[in-house]
């Protein structure tokens, strides 16, 4: 297929040559890692019965024999085997540069460091029992993630390196997608384990980094996600309505309550309730919202009768909550309630490898709303994408495509339909919001790490001098 630009004020016409992949419906290989011969016969069994073609195999030797000898779509590895572990095995595909997806099996001991896999580059892992229908689902999404369609080959695109189309259906959640980078997989990793439970969870993160996205995940993974979600801004409360707001008020309770009103507890019951930007939570409030919490009852304004509620809160801010707390702007018993677990939504300038994925997602988008068929991305407008700071992270990024693509003539943008960025300096170090979150996040890569400095710097996206400065700085020696 050949695509001619028109001309655009450039004598020189450009012309992009593609070979697009054959379709291939042969039947996915599987590549099964397992130790336990009855686990092991189920999941082949199960793998036939849904039109897979299973390998399986009981060490990562034989798996290594696998894998050099036949291509496969994917591989479902224990994590714990006889003769090494996952871990190896996928630092061994790693070095081979094996694009195979892979899905890690633990036990519910292993999780953590089933995380840790995740960083070094699977696709994803799963808790033991199995639940088919969710491995199903995993299975697909991670194959379906392959940038390439024919099975251990690369599709030739010759000048257009970069056009390859994504996933839609895969890789859309709530309006967005995960990405595949190191910080991304940390922080997806970081919602599966949080999910399933009842904890209050804390998302930091820069403003346009996707924080009510985080939060929407959770609640769909969780049990209550058949249940409300409901979104509030804590930066359009006044002080004189946010109770209302929150807890609801009986007619007469003020001037203007001319009938009773329901507040979002209510409205959220058995769901889950998110307060983005909480730090700009009126004082007042939060102690009744802290109470609330505690007591799982709340009381509307203007009245005596207490209320159930059964509710889940997110929170999120992009401040340092430990200097509004300081600052005498935030309870600190509050704080450490809402923090039952925390989620860090990283800046787009620490998840580069996520910019191509992010703009091809934003110009389907942009596609959608301004009814136009911009179907590609030169590498010279990719190129500079990547090298812009980002500021204003993923929101950012989505209005600038949502630009180029109203500006495009053609279905290719250029480095023409982009605004002009200006040159900025990219600090070397990665921003945190808590200095007891940062200490914990380097210890917790140094033990991920059994030590070694260098994959550490790689899990937390910094350099291996700004990991020396942090943990000189936090009194952190490993011996």
């Amino acid at each position: 297929m050949q695509i001619n630009s028109a001309e655009r004020g450039n004598p020189t016409k450009v012309t992009f040559f593609f070979y697009f992949c054959p379709m291939n419906n042969q039947k996915k290989k599987i590549l099964i890692v397992e130790d336990d011969p009855t686990f092991s016969l189920l999941l082949k069994a199960w793998c036939q019965k849904n039109d897979y073609e299973p390998v399986a195999v009981f060490t990562v030797e034989a798996a290594q024999q696998e894998v050099l000898k036949q291509p496969f779509d994917l591989i479902l590895t224990d994590l714990r085997l006889p003769d090494s572990d996952g871990i190896m095995f996928l630092t061994w595909l790693k070095d081979r540069k094996n694009e195979i997806p892979v899905i890690m099996l633990t036990s519910y001991a292993d999780i953590q460091t089933a995380v840790a896999a995740m960083k070094l580059g699977a696709f994803d892992f799963m808790e033991k029992p199995i639940n088919h229908l969710i491995m199903k689902e995993k299975m697909e999404a991670a194959m379906s993630s392959m940038r390439y369609a024919v099975r251990g080959e690369r599709c030739a695109i010759v000048g257009a390196q970069n056009f390859a189309p994504i996933n839609k259906d895969i890789l859309r959640k709530n309006d967005t997608i995960i990405g595949n980078s190191p910080a991304a997989k940390e922080m997806y990793a970081h919602i599966q384990l949080v999910a399933p439970t009842d904890l209050s969870v804390l998302i930091f993160g820069e403003s346009g980094t996707g924080k009510e996205h985080v939060a929407k995940f959770i609640h769909e993974q969780s049990k209550r996600s058949k249940a409300p979600f409901i979104a509030v801004d804590c930066g359009v409360l006044s002080k004189e309505l946010a109770a209302s707001e929150l807890f609801g008020h009986v007619k007469g309770a003020f001037t203007s309550a001319i009938s009773d009103k329901t507040g979002v507890f209510e409205e959220a019951t058995g769901g889950t309730l998110f307060f983005d930007e909480i730090g700009n939570l009126p004082h007042e409030v939060q102690a009744q919202l802290l109470r609330a919490l505690q007591e799982r009852k709340i009381r509307k304004v203007g009245s005596a009768k207490e209320i159930a509620v059964d509710v889940r809160l997110l929170c999120a801010t992009n401040e340092d909550l430990t200097k509004a707390i300081q600052e005498g702007r935030f309870r600190e018993d509050l704080f450490h309630r809402l923090q039952e677990f925390i989620i860090e939504a990283p800046a787009l300038r620490n998840r580069l490898e996520d910019i191509e994925l992010f703009s091809h997602f934003f110009r389907e988008q942009a596609n959608l709303e301004v009814s136009k068929e911009v179907n590609f991305i030169s590498p010279e407008a990719l190129a500079i994408l990547k090298q812009h700071h980002w500021k204003g992270n993923l929101r950012e990024l989505k209005n600038t495509i949502r630009r180029a693509v109203l500006f495009a003539p053609e279905n290719i943008i250029f480095p023409d339909h982009l605004p002009v960025f200006q040159k900025e300096t990219i600090p070397s170090t990665f921003a945190l919001f808590d200095e007891k979150v940062e200490k914990h996040r380097i210890l917790n890569a140094l033990q991920k790490s059994s030590g070694n400095k260098t994959i550490a710097a790689k899990m937390l996206n910094i350099d291996r001098k700004t990991l020396y400065n942090k943990m000189h700085a936090y009194h952190i020696d490993l011996g």
